[in-house]
């Protein structure tokens, strides 16, 4: 029960990776506010963890909207009496080739996927200030370091490694680790979308990426999340800045 007593916001939380590293977290003892675009979506996972003895609650908050990100972090504040760990997981891809990607698709994904952990750091780090405590971990991606088809997706995915370094020495005076963490292909939604995009089921794209993968197979939601988990705990108390790739030894 590593996280007795820690209070831990996880945005995106409904599916995929998100979901996983709530429930991991609540396992470990955390009492979590899963966020994601409307609270019926969090409902069910909130009903998973509560069915397992753990405590969780379900937020509806839009993270690219400030003043919506301000009132969540403060219901959790208020609810809790805390904030001691922040997952920014939320995230979508509106893939495309450069010379057919919309300006709005653009501005869409790097609105989502890093003005949203801009806006939610911002929100939970005075918290966190106040107690001279804290874990962010935030979701980057293997696409990070180029992927076709996803300029906007690449072009976020590493400026979220930018912001994570760049926040761990502004806020490591007050005892706040900033970590990063990097998927490769993981079996979730979002993939199961990409498959489609380029006309092959989940199956044959997972099949596909699994040959070109050291470990001969993609990864799963739970394998990222023990990662995000272990950084959000004080076995990482000395862990900052870094961006740690999940991606079965691919290269």
């Amino acid at each position: 029960m590593r996280f007795t007593d820690r209070v831990a916001v996880v945005t995106g939380g409904a599916q995929g990776i998100g979901a996983a590293t709530a429930a991991m977290l609540a396992q470990g003892g955390a009492r979590v506010a899963v966020v994601d675009l409307t609270a019926d979506r969090s409902a069910s996972i909130v009903e998973k963890i509560t069915s397992d003895g753990g405590r969780a609650l379900a937020i509806g908050c839009d993270v690219t909207d400030a003043d919506a990100v301000t009132a969540m972090a403060g219901q959790v504040f208020e609810t809790w009496g805390r904030v001691d760990i922040l997952v920014n997981n939320a995230g979508i891809t509106r893939d495309n080739m450069l010379f057919k990607m919309p300006e709005a698709d653009w501005n869409a994904v790097l609105t989502t996927n890093l003005t949203s952990m801009f806006l939610c750091c911002q929100a939970v780090q005075k918290y966190m200030v106040e107690q001279r405590y804290g874990k962010i971990v935030n979701l980057s991606s293997r696409s990070a370091l180029g992927n076709r088809g996803q300029v906007n997706y690449a072009a976020a995915k590493a400026g979220v490694q930018g912001l994570t370094a760049t926040l761990a020495i502004e806020l490591g005076q007050f005892n706040i680790n900033v970590n990063a963490v990097a998927p490769g292909y993981i079996a979730t939604a979002m993939t199961a979308a990409t498959a489609e995009r380029v006309g092959a089921t989940p199956e044959e794209h997972q099949k596909h990426v699994a040959a070109s993968t050291p470990l001969r197979r993609v990864g799963q939601p739970e394998e990222v999340a023990s990662v995000i988990a272990f950084l959000a705990s004080d076995d990482a108390s000395y862990v900052s800045g870094q961006t740690l790739y999940v991606n079965g030894g691919a290269r």
